[in-house]
C-alpha cells in the first residue's frame, strides 16, 4: 500500500528519502543524537512539580524547528498511549507494533517505546505504586513522551496507568504542544488476565501476598473514550496491531507513505502473554 514519496522530500538513488537515505550506522548515530537531547530535556521535566517548575534563572533554548526534526524522519511524532490491566497484552502489542513500525515496513519508521516495568529500573526507580507513585510515573512518561514525539518518534508507552485523571494529564501534556496523541485501550476480561497471569501477581494478590494491585484490590478506570479499543481477549496480536497501524494511517503521521499491514507469520505468531 505504499505510495511514492511525497513533496519536497529529497530522494536518494534507492529511492530512500530523508534520513532513510542514511547508512545505518549514521541513522543510529542520528538517533542516538535525538535520544541525548530527549533525555538532557528530561532533566528540566523531572525538576517540575504539580506546581509549575521549581528552577529560577533558566532559559528555554530554541533548536531545529519540529517542521525540520518531522522532515528529517520523514514522519511526525506521536504518543501511543497504551493503558490496561497487567496481562491485558500491553507489553506484547507494543513489541510486535514495533517490530511492524520498524523491521516490517519499506522504510523504518522512527519508533521508540517506553515500557511501564523496564522505566523502573531506571527513571522511576525511586517510584512504588502507592497512587500518588502511579501519578508521578505517569506524569514522567509523559514528559518524556513528549519529548521523543517532538523529535519525530512514534512513541510505544505502555502502562497500567489506572486512573483517569492521570491519562488526561497525559493527553494535557501532549495537547498543550500541539501534539497527536492517541489512547489505546488494551482491554481482556479480568477473568482472562488472571488466567494468562504472566508474572505471577494475581495469585500473589489473590493470596494477599500483594496489596494495591490494579483490578484486585485497587481500581482500574476504564477509558471511555479511546481512539484504539483492542479486545485482546477476541483479537490476536497481529489483529491488532494492525488496527493501531489503520489509525495510524487515518491520523495521517506518514508524510510520503501508508502503512503495509503485518502477517501473523511475520511476528511469530501466538496471544497476548504481558
Amino acid at each position: 500500500r505504499f505510495a511514492s514519496s511525497g513533496p519536497g522530500l529529497a530522494t536518494c538513488a534507492s529511492g530512500h528519502s530523508g534520513i532513510f537515505c542514511a547508512s545505518a550506522g549514521a541513522m543510529k548515530g542520528i538517533i542516538a543524537n535525538v535520544v541525548a537531547v530527549a533525555l538532557g530535556w528530561l532533566a528540566v521535566a523531572v525538576a517540575q512539580d504539580e506546581g509549575g517548575i521549581k528552577s529560577t534563572n533558566i532559559k528555554f533554548h530554541e533548536g531545529l524547528s519540529r517542521a525540520d526534526k518531522w522532515k528529517s524522519v520523514g514522519h511526525m511524532g506521536i504518543t501511543l498511549w497504551m493503558t490496561g490491566l497487567s496481562g491485558s497484552g500491553k507489553s506484547t502489542i507494543s513489541v510486535a507494533l514495533e517490530h511492524a513500525l520498524v523491521t516490517k515496513q519499506p522504510r523504518p519508521y522512527f519508533v521508540y517505546r517506553l515500557d511501564g516495568d523496564n522505566l523502573r529500573f531506571g527513571l522511576n526507580r525511586d517510584l512504588g505504586f502507592a497512587p500518588e507513585d502511579r501519578k508521578e510515573n505517569v506524569r514522567r512518561v509523559a514528559e518524556v513522551s513528549r519529548l521523543f514525539s517532538e523529535a519525530g518518534a512514534i512513541v510505544i508507552a505502555g502502562l497500567i496507568s489506572p486512573y483517569a485523571e492521570d491519562r488526561a494529564y497525559a493527553r494535557e501534556v501532549h495537547k498543550n504542544a500541539s501534539l497527536p496523541f492517541l489512547e489505546v485501550f488494551v482491554d481482556a476480561p479480568l477473568a482472562t488476565v488472571e488466567n494468562r497471569d504472566p508474572k505471577g501477581l494475581y495469585k500473589k494478590a489473590r493470596e494477599g501476598k500483594i496489596t494495591g494491585f490494579t483490578g484486585i484490590d485497587a481500581p482500574y478506570e476504564r477509558p471511555e473514550t479511546p481512539e484504539v479499543h483492542v479486545r485482546t481477549d477476541l483479537t490476536s496480536v497481529t489483529e491488532s496491531v494492525n488496527i493501531i497501524l489503520d489509525k495510524l494511517d487515518e491520523v495521517g503521521i506518514h508524510l510520503q507513505r501508508n502503512f503495509r499491514p503485518v502477517t501473523a507469520a511475520e511476528l511469530g505468531g501466538g496471544a497476548c502473554a504481558a
